[in-house]
């Protein structure tokens, strides 16, 4: 088949392209601007599209798959109807291999990518080859956000944005926490539960539901993980206990649970540690995905305990203008408490198609700084951020370059 993907840079969809190409399809995609993910799709020898024209949709595609960030005016969604070619959202495409396969999904509001990631790797390593899409590149599936495998295994990650998730029909489902996170869909934080209840209820009789509930994990279970996990952080132990419910689910044996867990080096972008340099400055960069108050706090705070010695600079980059109003008085918290010694918090990053006029004029970096309210929280603008930590850095001090839009460019500038 020709395949055709309306936003194929996104992390999703780029997965979902990725496994229709190892099936021997004809893939295609566009994207509004340039990428890694985008490059990296190249590379692998998709033909991919920078900018949403009209003329990118040919009339021979036998199927166009699009972003949930996809507007119904977008031209490309438009000529596709226009040509009456059969057109699925990204999640109702990823649904309908779900019912393909023995799909294992991962939702929750922190916490998926990583978890979808041990999950698929213990898997792997017992055998059972499995098919993993995560919204993350993972180191052992060669720096990519994708798996190919031959069994009926599916692992993916489970977003609970748009209600996306409600078109999955899993046998196992891991809800590693439920948050006050997407409120400029869902507006509360009962609606949030609500959807979570739906996508639960969607298990078959003979399904499985693993729920990360502190309390039940056994202890032992708690100090075994501990005592073996390269990534730091105690939501990452949690993580990590998921997995291995999941595993036992599966009849995986213990040895080869831990091992996996143990060589689990990290994704991209979740605490993702750096030698740095600066002039003849050696830094220690950690680039972070953190972009919601309780992530935020779990980073800074794994940080400060792994670094208990040493002068900590965070940037921070806001992720959406909505998240932001929703959530302003825990980024403030959150900030206020840091155990950090210099914070510095750049301009919002904007969300194509998920921001409105009056939530943009209401909300700012500046503002957020401003009811912080200390000394070593300050604003600064997207184009100062690499002079002034050169500037103000010193030998051995630790940068963590923190948000989910495009501040982890600046890593590569350290």
């Amino acid at each position: 088949m020709k395949i055709h993907f309306i936003g194929i840079g996104g992390i999703g969809v780029s997965a979902l392209a990725q496994y229709y190409l190892a099936k021997g399809h004809e893939i295609s995609g566009s994207d509004l601007v340039a990428s890694e993910i985008t490059d990296f799709l190249k590379e692998k020898g998709i033909e991919v599209i920078i900018g949403n024209s009209a003329e990118n949709i040919k009339q021979d595609f036998d199927l166009v798959i699009y972003s949930p960030a996809v507007k119904p005016d977008n031209p490309e969604l438009l000529q596709a109807t226009n040509y009456k070619l059969q057109t699925k959202s990204y999640p109702e495409a990823l649904g309908e291999l779900t019912k393909e396969y023995y799909t294992i999904a991962v939702a929750g509001a922190h916490g998926k990518s990583t978890t979808t990631a041990m999950i698929g790797l213990v898997l792997a390593k017992a055998g059972l080859d499995p098919t993993v899409i995560v919204g993350t590149k993972v180191k052992e599936f060669g720096d990519s956000n994708f798996r190919a495998g031959n069994s009926k295994y599916l692992v993916i990650e489970a977003c609970e944005y748009d209600s996306s998730f409600l078109h999955y029909l899993p046998k196992i489902i891991v809800v590693t926490n439920i948050d006050k996170e997407h409120l400029d869909y869902f507006k509360t934080f009962a609606n949030v539960k609500k959807v979570f209840k739906d996508f639960m209820a969607k298990l078959p009789s003979d399904g499985f539901l693993v729920f990360n509930k502190t309390k039940k994990y056994p202890l032992k279970d708690i100090k075994k993980i501990k005592s073996i996990l390269k990534v730091p952080g105690m939501h990452n132990v949690f993580n990590a206990l998921d997995a291995l419910q999941v595993a036992r689910i599966l009849k995986i044996k213990e040895e080869i649970i831990f091992s996996a867990l143990s060589e689990f080096a990290g994704t991209w972008r979740r605490f993702e540690i750096k030698q740095g340099r600066t002039g003849e400055k050696n830094i220690i960069v950690i680039s972070d995905y953190a972009h919601h108050p309780n992530e935020i706090k779990a980073t800074l705070k794994t940080a400060r305990e792994k670094y208990p010695n040493k002068i900590i600079w965070c940037i921070f980059q806001p992720h959406q203008r909505q998240r932001t109003f929703y959530l302003f008085n825990d980024f403030v918290k959150v900030f206020k408490n840091a155990k950090i010694d210099n914070i510095i918090i750049t301009d919002i990053y904007d969300v194509a198609g998920r921001e409105t006029k009056k939530i943009s004029e209401e909300v700012s970096s500046e503002k957020l700084v401003k009811k912080i309210g200390k000394k070593n929280v300050i604003y600064l603008p997207m184009d100062n951020l690499e002079k002034f930590i050169k500037k103000n850095i010193k030998q051995d001090d630790v940068l963590i370059i923190m948000g989910a839009g495009d501040i982890y460019k600046l890593v590569d500038r350290f």
